[in-house]
């Protein structure tokens, strides 16, 4: 199974700084050493020309250039640097990568990062510099219409960090070639949401039987309403029980079986899926990493089934 990664571009962040960096090479190195099914590859960066299929042409080459805004930077929670403006190309360019992979005959690839679901059209926020699951969608949609001249590639993005998608809900408001289905803290980040395809709210607290009942209820309504050729799957760690932003009591049981009826739903209906991480910011830096092995592991498991159906993967497509 194809992985993609871009942990060696590392934000000079300052001393305190809440993001979990560091958290990007441990779980590279967790992976290598315990999934070897896993192939990690280094990310691609995004273009130019593929970013502006979503963001703004302004926004694009403030971040090239390092002419963001004081207010801007803020708003992003980064100060810019040059590895700041690279690492964000890379986390596009990885999830592009793992879609093509998935499309291509793999069934199942995945980003070490990416899911970087509150950067708008114009504006990076919340962690966010540009939005990869929004380019990716709109990159594959193109690359399907001019490889295969069928009818227009429908993604559904199946977002499950703790915090809604609002940059993401907000590109794709009224676009009814892209679903967008969003589960997450009804109080949390970002407290002012976008009108998705599909939102549900969790209260505070909220634990495994009403979570797990809610992301059902999601895939349900997702399969009554569209019929998608590729998923996009954020596969947050922030619901854990043990994240100290997320809010909600999900055990390490109901994060794994979350992942299993995403991966299951998709599988049923022979969707090709690409995850991507989103976030994760536990109180201990080890059970973030230990929370998306797992999701690894489901990943992988899901994959081994799509080459039982198609021996050749990528390469016979």
């Amino acid at each position: 199974m194809h992985a993609y990664y871009a942990d060696h571009f590392v934000l000079p962040l300052p001393e305190g700084h809440r993001f979990p960096m560091a958290k990007y090479r441990l779980l590279r190195d967790r992976l290598a050493s315990e999934l070897p099914g896993i192939c990690l590859q280094q990310a691609e960066a995004a273009s130019e020309g593929e970013l502006a299929l979503v963001h703004e042409p302004r926004y694009i080459a403030a971040v090239r250039d390092g002419a963001l805004t004081p207010a801007e930077q803020r708003e992003i929670g980064f100060p810019w640097s040059p590895a700041m403006a690279e690492r964000a190309r890379r986390s596009v360019g990885a999830t592009l990568q793992a879609c093509r992979a998935a499309l291509g005959g793999d069934g199942v690839a995945a980003n070490l990062a990416g899911g970087t679901h509150h950067a708008y059209a114009g504006k990076g926020s919340g962690f966010c510099v540009f939005n990869d699951v929004a380019v990716a969608a709109r990159l594959m949609q193109a690359e399907w219409a001019r490889a295969r001249r069928r009818p227009q590639l429908r993604v559904a993005i199946v977002d499950l960090d703790v915090h809604q998608g609002n940059g993401t809900a907000r590109i794709f408001q009224g676009d009814d070639t892209v679903f967008t289905l969003s589960v997450h803290g009804a109080k949390n980040f970002p407290f002012r949401k976008e009108a998705g395809d599909c939102d549900i709210e969790l209260p505070d607290g909220c634990g495994d039987d009403e979570y797990l009942a809610a992301v059902e209820q999601g895939l349900a309504e997702l399969a009554q309403r569209f019929d998608p050729g590729l998923v996009i799957y954020l596969a947050g760690a922030d619901p854990h029980e043990g994240d100290r932003l997320g809010r909600l009591r999900v055990s390490d049981d109901g994060m794994e079986a979350r992942d299993r009826r995403v991966f299951d739903w998709a599988w049923q209906r022979r969707i090709p899926l690409a995850m991507a991480m989103a976030g994760g910011y536990g109180h201990d830096i080890a059970t973030t990493v230990r929370v998306q092995v797992n999701s690894y592991r489901v990943a992988l498991s899901h994959w081994q089934q799509w080459r039982r159906l198609w021996p050749g993967g990528a390469a016979a497509a």
